[in-house]
């Protein structure tokens, strides 16, 4: 539901500015899905290139408006006719076009990149707005480096580009310079001074496009927006060149989220922003961090036990966003070592498994020395921790701990300690390797001899630290049956296997055992 106050368009530049950032060159075809996931996220308009880039800029601008019909098209095109001929070609499918013309008005580009007058700036906007706009209907027109112009003659450059005809002024922080409380008020005079800009009834939109080279693109635009701006240009997960653009998704949710403070709203279809920042991740190859604000991949996943308490209580506690309204499914519990019994407990039922509080103590701590030496358990480590739970439950023997070192020549030892009814017993073997050594350990404190007829390990989640889980088929007694143990250590886990074939075989050789299988 929208709220009440002035709308605030969204300016898409991540196929224009975006696509300038290193190594984020976009071929036509990447071009037309990026455009394509931006109409579905309804931006207002999208700016596709820079035409006089070159040709295939052209033909890629050309093919997107054949497709992407709802937004308006923008072009970019530099203070030279040659540039809006060349936005004129690109745009000429286009049923919604702007042509976009920038010129330089800074007194550090003036004179060091332009090394013209500023009586000679003011004719050069003025004339090539005036050319643009017998063409075009909608033409929008930047002073770059806008944030650093001499306020007195930043007003005379867009006192003339309005004149000739410019629908949108865009004040550029080109080089990402300004701080909020001083751009803001830059927004705030040029509003009070321009009556073309009135926020309540404007006949030319006031635009502002910000860059983050002090990690400040967002907060400048909210403030433009709070001063009286009614458009933002900004890039999909912040893509542009250097440090990037405002980005997009944490403009367009403060102002959702915090309708209250700004009383104003966007069009934009929140449930496919996570969608479109994925996809310009994919075609981009420009990874999103992973703390990044919205769609970074903690934005909303929660690893303290106080944090998870809370989000599972009531998920406001501590988020103020729901994670559904922009395409997610919802909240990420992450399981790690600062993760607490709730968020454990709900994890293992959403799993399916319903274990006694006693169960849960012993599963938990297992979980605890798990998450202790790997950096995040997955719900894979968890079927393995309850199913070494459940083995643990029916278990005579129990692995307390062990040692194992191999010796000059391949010989192995392994010290072994195990539990029983209370009681800790040890011994020492040697073998052909740890395994080998341990196994037999276990053999002398369990007085039964077997024979491993099968022997597997796998991994079973990715990394370094991955969870191993051992499988072993044991022969003793007669019996054949099979072991399985998990750990981040594979001599662990292989122990583990082992004993539980082991325990396995001792039950169902025990006295009662047999009696009851004579009488059947």
């Amino acid at each position: 539901m929208k709220v009440k106050g002035r709308k605030i368009y969204i300016f898409d530049t991540t196929l224009r500015d975006g696509e300038q950032s290193p190594g984020c060159s976009l071929t036509p075809v990447e071009k037309l899905e990026v455009a394509e996931q931006l109409e579905r996220l309804n931006v207002d308009i999208i700016e596709a290139g820079f035409p006089a880039a070159s040709p295939g800029e052209v033909e890629a601008i050309k093919k997107l408006s054949r497709r992407v019909k709802k937004p308006v098209i923008c072009a970019l095109a530099r203070c030279i006719r040659k540039d809006i001929d060349f936005v004129r070609e690109a745009l000429k499918y286009t049923k919604r076009p702007r042509c976009h013309v920038f010129l330089a008005t800074s007194k550090i580009h003036r004179e060091f990149k332009l090394r013209k007058p500023k009586e000679e700036l003011v004719q050069i906007a003025s004339e090539h707005v005036a050319y643009a706009k017998k063409y075009f209907f909608d033409v929008e027109f930047s002073p770059e480096d806008a944030a650093r112009t001499e306020y007195d003659f930043l007003i005379q450059v867009v006192r003339a580009a309005i004149d000739a005809g410019a629908t949108t002024i865009n004040i550029p922080d080109t080089v990402g310079y300004a701080i909020p409380s001083e751009f803001g008020e830059l927004i705030r005079q040029l509003v009070e001074s321009i009556p073309e800009f009135n926020p309540e009834n404007p006949k030319v939109n006031l635009s502002v496009h910000c860059h983050n080279d002090l990690g400040l693109a967002v907060a400048n635009s909210v403030a433009a927006v709070k001063n009286g701006a009614n458009q933002v240009e900004c890039t999909v997960n912040g893509i542009g060149e250097r440090a990037g653009n405002a980005s997009m998704e944490e403009i367009v949710m403060i102002i959702d989220t915090r309708a209250d403070f700004m009383d104003c709203y966007t069009d934009i279809n929140l449930a496919e922003i996570t969608k479109s920042s994925q996809a310009v991740s994919r075609l981009t190859g420009m990874l999103v961090q992973a703390n990044k604000a919205i769609v970074g991949k903690n934005a909303f996943a929660h690893e303290s036990g106080i944090h998870q308490d809370g989000v599972l209580k009531k998920r406001i506690t501590y988020e103020i966003i729901d994670p559904a309204r922009i395409g997610l499914k919802g909240s990420n519990i992450v399981l790690g070592k600062h993760s607490g019994r709730h968020a454990f407990r709900e994890r293992l039922t959403k799993l399916g498994y319903q274990l006694s509080d006693a169960q849960v103590d012993h599963a938990f701590a297992h979980f605890k020395q798990i998450a202790d030496q790997k950096k995040d358990v997955y719900d894979e480590d968890l079927h393995a921790i309850v199913a070494d739970e459940l083995a643990r439950a029916a278990q005579m023997w129990h692995l307390v701990s062990f040692e194992a070192a191999v010796h000059a020549g391949g010989t192995a030892k392994a010290t072994v300690t195990l539990r029983k009814s209370g009681k800790n017993f040890s011994a020492s073997a040697t073998g052909d390797g740890p395994v080998d050594a341990s196994c037999r350990a276990v053999e002398k404190i369990t007085k039964c001899e077997g024979r491993i007829r099968k022997f597997s390990i796998q991994a079973i989640t990715a990394g370094k630290d991955a969870m191993g889980e051992a499988t072993v088929t044991v022969r003793a007694k007669g019996l054949e049956v099979t072991g399985r143990g998990s750990s981040t250590d594979i001599i662990e886990a292989s122990i583990k296997a082992y004993l539980y074939a082991m325990n396995r075989i001792l039950a169902m050789t025990a006295k009662p055992r047999r009696q009851q299988l004579s009488q059947v």
